[in-house]
């Protein structure tokens, strides 16, 4: 009985711990298989998420990169501070929020991007299997050096904000209709490296799910 105990103990524990890991969000995964593993950790005394990821890109018919996320329903807004750690070693390694139909490598998607240059873009993939489009499938922001970034569902429509530090006015980077998205999509944040030989680390901060 008291070996029951310990066992169902350890369980508990052991849920508990997998739960803080994951802060706001349930789950996380590699999506596309990329060479190089990655993972996602919380601080809860931070309430700091630090994610870790490779992947050749998100891009063209396919993606890889490591993804921290939850399912979600109807509209919603949700607003981060990222950070990518160090130098790097490609300028495109990017980070950010995504809303995902499935954790397929080839779905549809709509991403707010924060590269490692600065570059700050809303991108998507139209449906699933389609190959993404420059400029088509893209919005760039006029400037660079955001630090804050924010996404709005309402409906199909996504709006991407974003400001340079918390507490700034944010400026709107952009919307788009995404009107093969189901209600209930998969919603997170990512790291991809931009070079499969390579893993680069984002960190997220004051996270904030509406």
């Amino acid at each position: 009985m008291k070996y029951a105990i310990v066992i169902c103990t350890l369980f508990l524990v052991s849920i508990t711990m997998q739960a803080q890991n994951t802060g706001k969000f349930t789950d996380q995964a590699d999506i596309g298989h990329p060479k190089k593993s990655g993972s996602a950790t919380y601080d809860s005394k931070t309430k700091t998420y630090l994610l870790k990821g490779g992947g050749y890109n998100i891009w063209f018919e396919r993606d890889e990169f490591h993804y921290l996320y939850k399912k979600v329903k109807g509209d919603f807004v949700v607003t981060a501070n990222f950070e990518l750690q160090g130098k790097g070693t490609d300028p495109h390694r990017k980070t950010g929020w995504m809303i995902r139909e499935s954790l397929a490598d080839s779905a549809s998607h709509i991403s707010a991007v924060l590269h490692g240059d600065g570059l700050t873009v809303l991108q998507w993939r139209v449906k699933a299997g389609m190959k993404m489009r420059d400029p088509e499938d893209e919005i760039f922001a006029k400037d660079k050096g955001y630090k804050v970034l924010q996404i709005e569902r309402k409906g199909n429509l996504v709006t991407m904000r974003a400001a340079k530090a918390e507490g700034d006015a944010f400026e709107t980077i952009g919307s788009h209709e995404m009107n093969d998205l189901p209600d209930e999509i998969y919603l997170g944040v990512y790291v991809c490296s931009h070079n499969p030989e390579m893993v680069e680390e984002a960190e997220v901060s004051k996270v904030k799910l509406k």
